[in-house]
């Protein structure tokens, strides 16, 4: 623990919030920026270690190691603040862009306005998988991984496939390692509570979603298991999200879905955020009461799960490492994600239709991103205009 003020910490936080674009590894260049270079909190070395624990938790990897940061100088209590200090500020962004389609609507606005946002934001999740796959391809094993993964779940469209792909590359990765001792006995002495909750919830919210069918604790309880099925950013959670929300349940259309996800490319913070958005879309017609409950209790079911684990493994961090089977795990799992976000890009595509017009939209993204030149909001920005002035 250290004896920063709270309001520095959360000053700082803040300024991270409103400076992170582009996905957990971005954010990984901010905190590094921020929190280490410029204000000492920790070293570089400590922030690494933080983004290794956080990649083998599910949940979203950055808003994980924030919080883990903030838990590191205050305990629990300054970690839920850093969390909704880091998160809320896109939250409520994306809570007021889930009335987007009817604010459209009732002032007779054409919806075509929107219309590139989509293929847009096919080009951001293509250009995530190809940066996942240069760095999980490392291997024959990998490379089969990423294959299964991808095949898998373009093929099977059924919310129990992901964490099934999931669970089995990391059993693979393990099952085919040489290395000894994988499963070495290790004592620990873990803040329990937390992860007796974590499991109060899932069960609990799942249950009563059977018993109640209510949208709101229908929709709390999906996205509570998002939270805890996702390793990595808010990538990965797309082809979960759209087997579930667009194919299964129609809560919204293709379209909606990927104009939310292009939106928040543009707003900094975490990329989980987009959760709201979704919420809100699939409480439309509810009432604009329901419609933000909807919104911030989605919000909250996504980053929730991560929370508690953090709080739970956070303490006994210094021992879990010392568990092989654990770091070998995560080669397989990560490949396995990779594949599933490729798949994810190229049924987006399809869906959103193969015209010359929507290829050139993802052409363009994808180089105008890579060469790092313009930044993502500026990019969300052109889109919008080009869809108003064409």
């Amino acid at each position: 623990m250290h004896n920063v003020p709270y309001r520095h910490f959360l000053k700082d936080v803040l300024i991270c919030s409103l400076g992170a674009y582009g996905g957990p590894e971005a954010h990984f260049g901010v905190f590094l920026d921020h929190l280490v270079s410029k204000k000492h909190y920790l070293s570089e070395e400590e922030l690494v270690e933080l983004l290794a624990l956080t990649s083998i938790l599910p949940g979203p990897t950055s808003t994980q190691t924030i919080t883990a940061v903030g838990y590191r100088m205050g305990g629990p209590l300054l970690a839920f603040l850093t969390l909704l200090v880091w998160a809320l500020p896109p939250v409520l962004v994306m809570t007021t862009l889930s009335f987007l389609y009817q604010f459209l609507k009732d002032h007779q606005i054409s919806e075509d306005i929107l219309r590139f946002i989509g293929p847009m934001a096919v080009g951001f999740i293509f250009l995530a998988a190809f940066r996942i796959g240069r760095k999980v391809l490392t291997d024959g094993l990998t490379i089969a991984l990423f294959l299964f993964g991808a095949l898998t779940t373009y093929f099977i469209r059924s919310p129990w496939i992901f964490p099934t792909v999931l669970l089995m590359g990391g059993a693979v990765s393990i099952l085919s390692s040489n290395e000894k001792n994988l499963f070495n006995r290790i004592t620990i002495r873990a803040p329990y509570r937390y992860l007796v909750l974590f499991a109060l919830f899932a069960l609990g919210t799942l249950l009563l979603s059977l018993i109640t069918h209510n949208l709101l604790v229908t929709l709390f309880e999906a996205f509570y298991r998002y939270g805890y099925l996702v390793f990595g950013g808010g990538q990965v959670v797309v082809p979960v999200m759209i087997a579930e929300l667009v194919e299964t349940r129609a809560y919204m259309t293709n379209e909606e879905f990927l104009t939310g996800y292009g939106l928040v490319q543009g707003l900094p913070g975490p990329m989980f955020s987009f959760s709201a958005y979704a919420g809100g879309m699939a409480a439309r017609g509810e009432g604009a009461f329901i419609q933000v409950l909807a919104s911030l209790l989605s919000g909250v079911g996504i980053f929730l799960p991560g929370t508690l684990l953090i709080f739970f493994i956070y303490p006994v961090w210094e021992e879990l490492k010392r568990i092989q089977a654990v770091k070998v795990s995560l080669k397989g799992i990560n490949a396995v994600a990779g594949g599933l976000i490729t798949a994810a890009a190229i049924l987006l595509l399809q869906k959103s239709g193969i015209t010359g017009e929507h290829l050139t939209v993802v052409g363009l993204t994808i180089v105008v991103l890579a060469t790092k030149k313009i930044p993502a909001p500026l990019v969300v920005l052109a889109v919008l205009v080009a869809g108003i002035v064409f």
